[in-house]
C-alpha cells in the first residue's frame, strides 16, 4: 500500500481538511486517489452548511461518493470505543484491517485518516496508533499553530517514534496569512525540538475541490507518500 496516515494531536486540528486538500492536489494531477475515514464519528451533529461531515468532504476532495469513504459509522460524537459500545456494534480489528486493505487495492494512493489522536482506543486493547502501525504507512500529523501547540505536538511525535511509526511531517492548520511571532516561534520550536519538518497549510474558506487544491500547493506530498511506514 502506498500513501500516508493522518493524525493529529486532538481532535478539532484539521485532520480532515489536511487529508482533503492531499487528496484534491493528487486528484488534480490525474493520480487514482483513494481517501479512507474507517471509522468515524458524531453523524448525529447537525451539519455545517460550508463543511459536510469529514467522509462528505474526503468523498467530495475525490469525486468518488461517501460510501466508498467511510468503512464504520457511528452517530454519537463521542469516541469510537464508546461509539461501538452505544451502538452494540464494537470493533473488529482484524475486520478493520481486512476492509482497508480491500478499499486499498483498486488505487494507485490510499489516504488514510485516523480519528482523534494517535492515542485514541478503537477497541479494547487497541488504538489508533496500532492501526497506523499495522498499516505502515508514513504518518502526517496535523498541529494548531497556536498556544498550546508545542507540548500537543512533541507529545505526538514521542508517542509515534516509540511505536515505530516514521513521521514524514507536521502540518500547521490554519495558518494565518500574517503569522504572528508565537505561531512563527511554534514552527521553528516544533521542528527544532521535534527534529521534523513543519508545513503549514492556510485557511480554505468552503469545501470546494478547488480552494482544497490551490491550498495544497506548497506541500511536500511526493516526499509523503512516498516513503514507507516503519523507522
Amino acid at each position: 500500500m502506498r500513501g500516508c496516515f493522518v493524525t493529529g494531536t486532538d481532535t478539532g486540528v484539521g485532520k480532515t481538511v489536511l487529508t482533503a486538500a492531499i487528496v484534491a492536489s493528487l486528484r488534480s494531477r490525474g493520480v487514482a486517489v483513494r481517501p479512507l475515514k474507517p471509522l468515524i464519528t458524531g453523524l448525529d451533529e447537525p451539519p455545517d452548511p460550508d463543511w459536510p461531515p469529514d467522509h462528505e468532504l474526503l468523498a467530495r476532495a475525490a469525486g468518488r461518493s461517501p460510501e466508498e469513504v467511510a468503512l464504520f459509522s457511528y452517530g454519537p460524537p463521542v469516541s469510537p470505543h464508546l461509539a461501538a459500545a452505544l451502538a452494540g456494534r464494537p470493533v473488529d480489528p482484524r475486520a478493520l484491517r481486512e476492509a482497508i486493505a480491500r478499499a486499498a487495492e483498486e488505487a494507485e494512493v490510499s489516504v488514510i485518516e485516523g480519528v482523534g489522536g494517535l492515542l485514541v482506543p478503537l477497541a479494547d486493547g487497541y488504538d489508533v496508533r496500532d492501526l497506523a502501525r499495522e498499516l505502515a504507512l508514513p504518518v502526517l500529523i496535523a498541529a494548531r499553530p497556536g498556544l498550546g501547540t508545542i507540548n500537543h505536538t512533541l507529545l505526538t511525535l514521542e508517542a509515534a517514534r516509540a511505536a515505530g511509526l516514521r513521521v514524514a511531517g507536521v502540518v500547521m492548520t490554519p495558518w494565518p496569512p500574517e503569522p504572528g511571532e508565537i505561531e512563527r516561534s511554534n514552527r521553528d520550536t516544533v521542528a527544532r525540538l521535534g527534529s521534523v519538518t513543519v508545513s503549514v497549510l492556510p485557511p480554505i474558506a468552503r469545501a470546494d475541490p478547488g480552494l482544497l487544491t490551490d491550498a495544497a500547493r506548497g506541500l511536500p506530498i511526493e516526499d509523503w507518500i512516498g516513503e514507507s511506514g516503519h523507522a
